[in-house]
C-alpha cells in the first residue's frame, strides 16, 4: 500500500472535485455492484458539502451507455449490461449529495468505444482548465477501472491529484487489485490522503 497522509491536503483556490461513477448499477444489488460502495456516499458527501460551501467546482462523471454497448457480454465485452442511458441503473445513487445545478459528464455514449477515464471523449480537461482548475480530488467508483483510468488521464493532461481512499472502493476482480490500484496512483505522482477530519478542514 502506498503511504497515506492526512492533514496536508487543505482545500486552496483551484481545486475541484470530481465524483466518479456513483449510479445505481455499481452499488450492491447493482447490474455490476462494487462490494461496500454503498458505504462510501457518506465520505462522498461530506466532500462535497465541503467543496459546494466553499464555492469550488465539482463534476459528476457517470457512464452513460447505449442498449448494445460493446462492453456488454451480450457484444462480446466483459460486463454485464449496466448503466444504460435513461434507465433506473444509470442514474445517479440515491442519497448522492449535489449542488443545485450540478456539471454532469457522460462517458462510454457510443455503441463502439468503451471508455473508463472520465477525460475520454468528454471535454472534462477543457472544462477544467477553463475553470482554472489546478488540482483535482477524486473519489467514486471503482478503484480498480474508472478511478485509476481517470487518474492517469488526470496526471497526463498535468493536473495535481489527490485520491481520498476512504470515497473510493474497487470491484477486485482479483483480491488485490484495489490495493495494486492505489499502488499505481500513486506511481503516477498522485496524494493519497484519509477523507476524515485530519485530512481535509471542517466545514
Amino acid at each position: 500500500m502506498p503511504e497515506t497522509k492526512t492533514g496536508d491536503a487543505n482545500l486552496r483556490a483551484g481545486d475541484a472535485l470530481l465524483v466518479v461513477d456513483m449510479q445505481n448499477d455499481f452499488m450492491p444489488g447493482g447490474a455490476l455492484g462494487v462490494h461496500g460502495g454503498d458505504q462510501i456516499v457518506p465520505e462522498v458527501n461530506r466532500l462535497v458539502e465541503k467543496f459546494i460551501a466553499r464555492r469550488l467546482p465539482i463534476v459528476f462523471s457517470r457512464d452513460w451507455h447505449p442498449p448494445n454497448h460493446c462492453s456488454f457480454g451480450e457484444q462480446g465485452g466483459i460486463w454485464p449490461v449496466h448503466c444504460v442511458q435513461h434507465t433506473k441503473g444509470a442514474a445517479f445513487t440515491t442519497g448522492l449529495a449535489m449542488p443545485a445545478d450540478p456539471s454532469v459528464i457522460s462517458k462510454a455514449t457510443k455503441v463502439d468505444h468503451e471508455a473508463y477515464s472520465a477525460f475520454d471523449g468528454t471535454g472534462l480537461s477543457e472544462l477544467l482548465t477553463r475553470l482554472e482548475v489546478t488540482r483535482i480530488f477524486i473519489v467514486g467508483l471503482a478503484t480498480d477501472y474508472c478511478v485509476l483510468e481517470t487518474v492517469r488521464d488526470a496526471r497526463r493532461e498535468g493536473f495535481e491529484v489527490v485520491v481520498p481512499e476512504d470515497g473510493v472502493r474497487a470491484v477486485n476482480v482479483h483480491p488485490e487489485d484495489g490495493p495494486r490500484a492505489l499502488q499505481e496512483m500513486a506511481r503516477l505522482g498522485a496524494e493519497i490522503v484519509t477523507a476524515d477530519a485530519g485530512g481535509l478542514p471542517s466545514a
